[in-house]
């Protein structure tokens, strides 16, 4: 009997300790959240109740909070999001540079689902997706409404199984629908080759685990074919959607010797970071032009703005996405995450290029597309058809003067809203049976790599990049 009693108070002691523990936790997030928030926490317990009483179909409330913490993010700026605990685990995946769907970029643009762009080798590509294309329906589902996260979740799914997306292209008077397999979407994020001039070219598609290496592992091919020289590189960063921070700033360290590469501002003490390149022995500042459009975006503009602002190259193209905040990845306990937006990040020279882009140093457009060059009829073409930051909903701003927008070092100004998208080496081509045309970026990088020196000083000394002998960088109509 005794020691039952003694098993009694102990449990009771037990249960009081465990209630105040509690309270305190609930006392703790109380002065945590103004009385405002409570109110407001009120008049959502309320319309929850009120629609899973009254909906004409019963819902869980797990269905409606997942709905509401998406909307809550959605409406925030383009790039916050929830993801589920499938959806994370795709994430997870993705970053190694593997996952099943259609490789395709998409976003929200005027309310319509649509194609940033597609990305090399893969289904979406092949069938000749085009950047500006609108998603009006998934299968038999239309698109108005659908979210990003949704919109995803639909397209991924297993190798092999068929998805059918019918689409409104500018330059098509009526709808149209493409069927594709799905097929195991393994990115190789970099590419590279000599170009017949002895220069390197390389290419990075997007930056995921190990794209550093892979920058790395090029270079080093690059000096082994000239007796440990080299002569130049042209580094090809167009419709390069960006990725993962930490191989932007390796990526930028391979080409830098020293000094600062990106730094983060954010409302935490543990958001304000900076990343610096480090000093190499025996390094050689080799000629180097970098490649850019309105797809190159996020770590690809990191990479660009560092190489820019430290004189290291000449940045060359169109006008950049203009993405300049940083994601962080925030996991909850029921393996589900936040994608939130924590933190923008700032160029070695100062710049926010949020909403602004980079701009080029060279600017050099693709030739606009015309009228005889659409083969449907009654086609017309599209004046404007790049997406940047600033023409997504909800996107903020870079919080400097507009004074301070501007683009620092460099020569010309922004792209005229003619400006087209990509290349056709890259994603937003045309697709792989498309016609090859000549990459007028790629050749004016190629002669601003012959006459090197006489570029850098004229472009030193603050003054307009100076015409190339047999440049053919202008944007006039194609023949």
């Amino acid at each position: 009997m005794i020691k039952r009693h003694r098993w009694s108070i102990t449990l009771a002691i037990s249960l009081v300790i465990c209630f105040l523990a509690l309270q305190e936790v609930a006392v703790r997030r109380a002065q945590a959240l103004s009385n405002d928030t409570y109110q407001e926490l009120d008049t959502f317990a309320s319309v929850l109740a009120i629609v899973q009483k009254n909906y004409v179909e019963p819902v869980t409330t797990k269905q409606l909070i997942d709905g509401a913490i998406s909307g809550m993010l959605a409406s925030l700026d383009p790039h916050s999001a929830y993801l589920t605990p499938d959806l994370y685990r795709d994430l997870e995946v993705e970053t190694r540079g593997s996952f099943g769907g259609l490789g395709i970029e998409i976003t929200i643009k005027n309310g319509a689902l649509t194609v940033v762009a597609p990305i090399e080798d893969t289904p979406a590509y092949r069938a000749g997706l085009k950047a500006g294309d609108q998603i009006i329906k998934i299968d038999d589902d239309f698109t108005k409404d659908m979210s990003l996260t949704e919109a995803v979740k639909r397209m991924r799914g297993p190798k092999g199984s068929k998805i059918k997306l019918t689409l409104h292209r500018n330059n098509v008077p009526e709808l149209f629908t493409v069927t594709l397999a799905r097929d195991v979407i393994k990115i190789q994020s970099v590419k590279s080759k000599m170009l017949p001039e002895g220069y390197g070219y390389i290419r990075v598609t997007t930056f995921q685990e190990n794209t550093g290496d892979g920058v790395e592992k090029a270079i080093d091919e690059f000096e082994s074919k000239d007796h440990g020289k080299i002569k130049g590189i042209v580094f090809d960063l167009r419709d390069n959607p960006g990725g993962l921070l930490n191989q932007a700033v390796k990526v930028s360290d391979d080409f830098l010797d020293g000094g600062l590469i990106v730094y983060t501002q954010g409302r935490e003490e543990n958001q304000q970071q900076k990343y610096f390149a480090h000093k190499k022995p025996g390094f050689v500042d080799y000629p180097m032009v970098v490649l850019v459009n309105g797809g190159s975006a996020s770590a690809s503009e990191i990479v660009a703005g560092a190489l820019q602002d430290q004189k290291r190259a000449v940045i060359l193209g169109t006008q950049t996405f203009g993405k300049g905040s940083v994601q962080t990845i925030l996991p909850l306990d029921d393996h589900s995450a936040l994608r939130l937006t924590t933190a923008r990040y700032y160029t070695p020279a100062g710049r926010s290029i949020q909403a602004v882009g980079i701009t080029p140093d060279v600017d050099v457009e693709l030739p606009k597309e015309t009228l005889a060059s659409i083969t449907q009829e009654g086609g017309e073409f599209d004046e404007n058809p790049e997406i940047h930051e600033r023409d997504l909903p909800h996107h903020f701003q870079n919080g400097q003067k507009k004074d301070q927008n501007n683009p620092a070092p460099g020569t010309s100004a922004a792209p005229a809203p003619g400006a087209t998208k990509g290349d056709d080496n890259g994603p937003g081509a045309k697709g792989a049976k498309a016609k090859e045309e000549k990459d007028v970026q790629l050749d004016r990088a190629i002669d601003i790599l012959k006459h090197w020196n006489t570029f850098k000083m004229q472009l030193a000394k603050g003054e307009p990049a100076p015409a190339v002998p047999g440049a053919t960088a202008d944007s006039g109509n194609s023949n």
